[in-house]
């Protein structure tokens, strides 16, 4: 039996919308994962930093990132990025795609035509 194809990020996001529509549109079936009402994993988001690297899953774009006090932007490394992760998951960047156990970070029509 294949792996569930999983969609990780946060509902309200525009790239989410667009991934979650891309996969509806070709019948592809997936599970979606809120971070903000299902909540992240520490286990899961330390395998995702030990393939990813925590500098690529920090979305440096978004206004979660811009609220962080410059002091800790300027100050971040593995450690601090994970905690910051675990307590403001918008912060990740999204859609972050799982699909036979490998993680794929962002959203376009070319990328996801390659992982399907």
């Amino acid at each position: 039996m294949a792996e569930v194809t999983t969609l990780y990020g946060i509902a309200n996001c525009d790239t989410i919308k667009k991934a979650r529509a891309w996969l509806a549109n070709r019948e592809i079936e997936f599970q979606f994962h809120d971070y903000r009402k299902q909540g992240l994993d520490i286990e899961l988001l330390n395998a995702w930093v030990d393939e990813l690297g925590w500098e690529a899953l920090v979305n440096r774009r978004g206004t979660t990132w811009r609220q962080l006090a410059a002091e800790v932007r300027d100050s971040l490394d593995t450690k601090s990025a994970i905690e910051i992760m675990l307590d403001k998951p918008a912060i990740i960047k999204r859609p972050l795609l799982v699909k036979n156990g490998q993680s794929y970070l962002g959203f376009s029509d070319e990328q996801y035509s390659s992982i399907f």
